[in-house]
């Protein structure tokens, strides 16, 4: 089924995140050409296991282009002019300024979605980089990690993956709007770092703003990645009831009692002995036995997803998730989400270098568009039924965009994230004190409903007759206990479409498991790639939720236009563990392509050499420089910077094999370089010379740097409850928009139960005092 029909997008990017971002769209039906220099994609000789490609594209590029075409040719050249004439978008990540500027002069109703490291402007808009030195910068590898260890990156170059997803999801706003209110000529100006901040440090600055205490260091989840008998097997307790659920199937009710252990926090400080409590019981029992009991439980639980173990799991297989790829023949996960029961169909294959030049024909775009105003969605109403990360991320974004979102707690059952608080239950008003809750829903409107009663579903009835798409990530049994179905909300509203995001899907074997982003991490390869080769695999912290979260925007805008063409709604199914086994495919793809087990390595990398963290500063200090020498050049240049020792001069460090064989004398040596020196002025005098290097920043740091001041990326907001606070704002900029992302903070519990029921439900003033004082309704938790 193509969701995008006459849509043409014209693809000058290469690496991971550009080409992501137009798979996202081929995968819903847009016609993509790709134009490429004589050399071709760098990625089409990528393999990160370093096997013998033989002259063929590398398995990874046939999964990320699949189903595109491919014409020789530069931005500046005819064949290329004459696509920019008929093209409805361009994606690009490699041109400098002025090709930019001319395109956009030249062609003033194209739509163009740029793709760079820091974005289009600011003083770091050419600084070097690679993922390592992104992921320092933004707080991710910061806070990650054992005690007595180095700070650890995550593995499978995520951050570029993460950013791919952004920008597909605002390459469809922009289709959006186009489609349905005439614009065009929008320039997206994606950062990639700003998409990581977004996506990897988890709210932190915003976390200790509002705690007015700094994270003690680096933490490690517990329980998480645990041995069992016959391998790994993954928790996440991320509530009090799945922690103490955790003790007593461990068989230590006893710690129920112990605050240092309940406390995830003062938990850390007994990492070690607790760890070792955990594994004298998983131990015991294979990894098929633990997931039993823990389903049972309740606690979200998964076996550790391996390149041997990911295609052969259950749930994976009764669902189909892995299709073959026509062109290299080896599983590749699916497009990773379902309209109507359909997943697409399928992938096409992967062209060959000029394969097309000469014959691609686009008629030349109508260029009777009008301007962009800054907010491709407006018009569009959402209901928003999400919790926790996952659902709201897609939902902000949509609101970001111009579109009205009404985000449906109740006060008996109010988002989970709520409670994640930095202040204590006995200050009135706890509720709206956490991080997280408050950076993924700004620009929402907030209302309370109890669905369990007739009375709160018929409210929420009314406004789906008004609503455009009703988005929810309840467990699947969970709507259909409150009586709501397909059926129901079909009849109510034949224009809805409904979006579902439940963590495993609507059928299969693991459909009524509980799970967040960590089970996501554990099961898909992800945690497996992530940590020190000698270490446990570890959970990435989350990225996985606003992962799923653009995911479900750039599904929902694709179905919209299926919807709007065919004059009735759709059903999108949008799996949380899908959309994570889409960014983590290489783990699969190298072993089933190339029969390579990859592994996690700490810092190092399979491209870089050397690559890794050096500790600076005084050995009480954890200050860290990260630094990937990713080219020749990159190597000739370090050698001048430590003065050209005579170790560095060696023959076989000329290259970057020569320097991977060495990594662990090269590590030694800049161990003994970086120690006791400042690790920000040693970045500064690295980056002078072209080489990627960073400063690892501590999680609550990552907002304040010239790069983010430069582009207004951090966003004030005054709350109702909270005072001035600041949140990241969305990781791009509009060059038809100049204002804030956010017209309004994340709402407080019921805030805006009267202005909605009565300006959109057509509620009188009476009937909401009437649900109010019943309790369908209502500003504070109960039971509290």
């Amino acid at each position: 089924m193509s969701l995008l029909r006459k849509f043409r997008v014209l693809d000058l990017t290469t690496g991971i995140a550009g080409p992501y971002a137009t798979k996202l769209l081929v995968d819903a039906g847009a016609d993509v050409v790709k134009a490429e220099t004589p050399e071709g994609d760098e990625y089409r000789r990528w393999t990160a296991s370093g096997a013998d490609l033989g002259g063929v594209d590398g398995a990874m590029f046939q999964y990320l282009n699949a189903g595109k075409r491919s014409v020789r040719g530069e931005v500046d050249e005819p064949a290329v002019r004459e696509l920019l004439t008929g093209a409805d978008l361009l994606v690009e990540s490699t041109l400098d300024d002025t090709a930019l500027a001319g395109v956009r002069e030249e062609f003033p109703g194209l739509d163009i979605v740029s793709i760079t490291p820091y974005g289009r402007t600011g003083p770091w808009a050419r600084r070097p980089w690679t993922e390592l030195t992104l992921q320092a910068q933004s707080g991710s590898i910061g806070g990650r990690g054992f005690p007595g260890r180095p700070p650890v990156h995550v593995g499978g170059r995520l951050g570029e993956w993460i950013a791919g997803s952004w920008a597909g999801a605002a390459a469809l706003a922009l289709r959006t709007a186009a489609r349905r209110h005439g614009q065009g000529g929008e320039h997206v100006d994606l950062s990639m770092l700003e998409c990581m901040c977004v996506a990897m440090s988890l709210y932190t600055p915003l976390t200790v703003d509002l705690s007015g205490a700094r994270p003690a260091g680096r933490t490690v989840e517990i329980p998480s990645v645990e041995r069992s008998a016959d391998g790994w097997i993954g928790f996440c307790t991320i509530t009090g009831q799945m922690f103490q659920d955790f003790l007593l199937m461990i068989d230590r009710s006893d710690l129920i009692e112990d605050p240092e252990i309940l406390d995830p926090r003062r938990r850390q400080g007994r990492y070690e002995e607790f760890q070792k409590i955990i594994e004298e019981w998983t131990t015991t029992l294979p990894t098929a036995a633990i997931e039993e009991i823990a389903t049972a439980l309740r606690i979200p639980v998964a076996p550790v997803g391996t390149p041997l173990t990911i295609t052969g799991n259950e749930h994976f297989a009764a669902r189909e998730v892995f299709v073959r790829n026509p062109s290299g023949g080896f599983p590749q996960p699916r497009r990773p989400y379902l309209v109507d029961g359909d997943a697409g169909p399928g992938p096409g294959t992967a062209p060959a270098l000029g394969e097309h030049t000469g014959l691609v024909r686009w008629n030349p775009r109508e260029d009777g568009r009008v301007r962009p105003d800054g907010v491709p969605l407006a018009g569009l109403r959402v209901v928003d039924l999400t919790g926790f990360w996952a659902g709201p991320a897609g939902t902000q974004l949509l609101a970001a965009f111009g579109a009205d979102v009404i985000k449906v707690e109740s006060v008996q059952r109010p988002d989970g994230m709520r409670f994640t608080s930095t202040r204590p239950p006995s200050m009135d008003g706890w509720w709206e004190w956490g991080g997280v809750f408050q950076g993924a829903n700004a620009g929402k409107r907030g209302i309370t409903l109890d669905l369990t009663r007739p009375e709160g579903r018929q409210v929420l009835m009314r406004l789906i007759a008004r609503a455009d798409v009703l988005v929810e990530n309840y467990s699947p049994r969970v709507l259909g206990n409150f009586g709501i179905t397909w059926e129901s909300l079909r009849e109510v509203n034949p224009r809805l479409t409904l979006v579902r995001m439940p963590a495993f899907g609507l059928s299969g074997p693991w459909r009524d498991r509980t799970g967040f982003a960590q089970t996501m991490e554990q099961a898909t390869g992800l945690s497996w790639m992530t940590g020190h080769a000698d270490t446990p695999p570890m959970v990435l912290k989350g990225p996985c939720d606003p992962l799923a979260g653009m995911h479900a925007a750039v599904a929902v805008l694709a179905a919209l236009e299926q919807a709007e063409r065919q004059g009735r709604g759709v059903l999108v199914e949008v799996p949380m563990v899908e959309t994570a086994l889409n960014v983590a495919a290489e783990v699969v793809i190298e072993q089933q392509a190339y029969g390579a087990e990859l592994n996690r390595t700490g810092n190092r990398g399979p491209g870089a050499a050397p690559q890794n963290l050096y500790r600076c500063g005084t050995p009480d200090e954890d200050e860290w420089l990260a630094l990937a020498v990713a080219t020749d050049e990159h190597w000739l240049a370090l050698r001048a910077e430590l003065g050209d020792p005579e170790w560095a001069t060696a023959p076989e460090l000329d290259d970057v094999e020569g320097r991977r064989g060495a990594h662990d004398e090269i590590d030694r040596r800049l161990s003994a370089h970086c120690a006791g020196r400042d690790a920000g002025e040693l970045a500064a005098s690295l980056v002078g010379r072209r080489i990627p290097a960073a400063r690892v920043v501590p999680p609550a740091d990552v907002l304040d740097n010239a790069q983010f001041a430069a582009r207004g990326f951090v966003q004030p907001l005054r709350h109702p409850v909270l005072g001035e606070i600041r949140l990241p704002g969305v990781p791009l900029r509009l060059a038809s928009r100049s204002g804030p992302w956010f017209a309004r903070p994340a709402p407080v519990l019921g805030q805006h139960n009267d202005e909605v029921l009565q300006g959109v439900a057509g509620l009188a003033a009476e009937q909401c005092a009437a649900l109010r004082h019943s309790g369908v309704i209502g500003e504070r938790p109960d039971n509290l």
